[in-house]
């Protein structure tokens, strides 16, 4: 089969591999239909996240079941799922308790206790992604949302509830937004887009989005009504934040991440342990009201010495974080897709071929024509 592979930094090829077969009694091997590209693959792509040559990438897969093992229930040849970034057994406790992106036997890796990820390197567990043709999804009963036989919704329509959709519904839902509240949303890729979304179905009184791209912000304004900063027009931009809320935002929510920002090569010899920048942590802590609360969604993989620790603690702050557990979330995101109180689709801005994948990096990563969330197809 074709798949996308990292071959080294900013490098990535389609090749030809071999296509993944069942291994245990619970898989499914699923043709893939439709796959995103997302953030966290910049981080792998950037090399800040080590990863083998020939790696194959991508957690944002949805396809047709081809082939299931002989312990699958739920699954059969034939139906359309969609696959989330989580990997997780069903049986421990953090699955059976809505925490499944920390399930306690999806990633054998003994080096950590992260949850398996797909596409996400040794670290999570060296599980294939799904920027290919095929994949084997390991306990496809529970990794697997089964889009209804009788559903009308085209790939695109659900294809987000792989992560983008879930992940920034969870951003807001374990920020605790409530009615009346001003929430400043740092990134405005696609997971801070849809987080403006869920915090105004929250009852936010105001959602500000802070960037640096024109396109995304314009996005922001015009589609979600939220108030914009670009914050390369803003020596401080924490700082006029908390002087633009009268005191600070009630929630800060960072969808920027370590951002995959090389430091410089004076910053890297004093930070050797850490990869990218931390600085949207800066800018929350400046941004954010006392007795307020920053929820970091951006990944951050690596330490990170700069960390604000003394201001979150005199301030009162609350720190809230992580790996978003997203299996749970999916049927009730799907049923607002279809009854149409929440369109995902408006940030897909280019649909490519799965051979124009290395180009649709590089347009991802510059942030060039247009770009918002590219959706590659196989």
């Amino acid at each position: 089969m074709k798949a996308l592979t990292y071959q080294g930094k900013e490098h990535m090829e389609v090749k030809e591999v071999p296509a993944p077969a069942i291994q245990d009694e619970r898989d499914v091997i699923v043709r893939i239909t439709a796959t995103g590209i997302c953030g966290s693959d910049l981080h792998l792509y950037k090399n800040g996240i080590p990863a083998d040559p020939g790696y194959i990438v991508g957690h944002e897969p949805m396809g047709i079941v081809e082939e299931t093992g002989s312990q699958v229930k739920k699954l059969k040849k034939g139906d359309r799922v969609v696959i989330p970034f989580n990997i997780g057994c069903g049986e421990c406790h953090y699955c059976k308790h809505q925490m499944e992106s920390q399930c306690d036997e999806s990633n054998p890796n003994p080096h950590t206790d992260a949850g398996g990820l797909f596409g996400f390197s040794e670290f999570n567990g060296n599980y294939p992604g799904g920027q290919a043709e095929y994949l084997r999804v390991p306990y496809a009963d529970f990794s697997s949302f089964l889009v209804p036989a009788d559903s009308e919704l085209e790939d695109e329509q659900v294809l987000l509830l792989s992560d983008v959709m879930p992940t920034a519904f969870w951003s807001v839902q374990h920020s605790g937004v409530k009615k009346g509240d001003t929430v400043v949303i740092l990134g405005s890729g696609p997971i801070g887009l849809m987080a403006q979304k869920f915090a105004w179905k929250k009852g936010a009184k105001r959602v500000i989005a802070v960037d640096q791209v024109p396109h995304r912000l314009e996005h922001a304004r015009r589609i979600n009504g939220a108030e914009t900063f670009n914050f390369s027009e803003h020596d401080e931009i924490g700082k006029l934040l908390h002087e633009q809320t009268s005191g600070g935002a009630d929630v800060v929510i960072d969808c920027v991440g370590m951002d995959g920002t090389p430091l410089s090569k004076e910053k890297a010899e004093q930070k050797p342990n850490q990869f990218g920048t931390i600085s949207p942590i800066l800018t929350a802590s400046e941004a954010v009201k006392k007795f307020g609360t920053v929820q970091l969604t951006g990944a951050y993989i690596s330490e990170a010495d700069g960390f604000p620790l003394g201001d979150f603690f005199t301030r009162n702050v609350s720190l809230k974080m992580g790996q978003a557990p997203v299996i749970h979330l999916m049927p009730m995101l799907y049923q607002m897709i279809e009854q149409n109180e929440i369109d995902p689709t408006d940030i897909i801005t280019h649909k490519m071929s799965l051979a124009e994948a290395p180009a649709a990096y590089d347009i991802f990563d510059k942030k060039e024509d247009g770009n918002i969330k590219v959706i590659l197809k196989p």
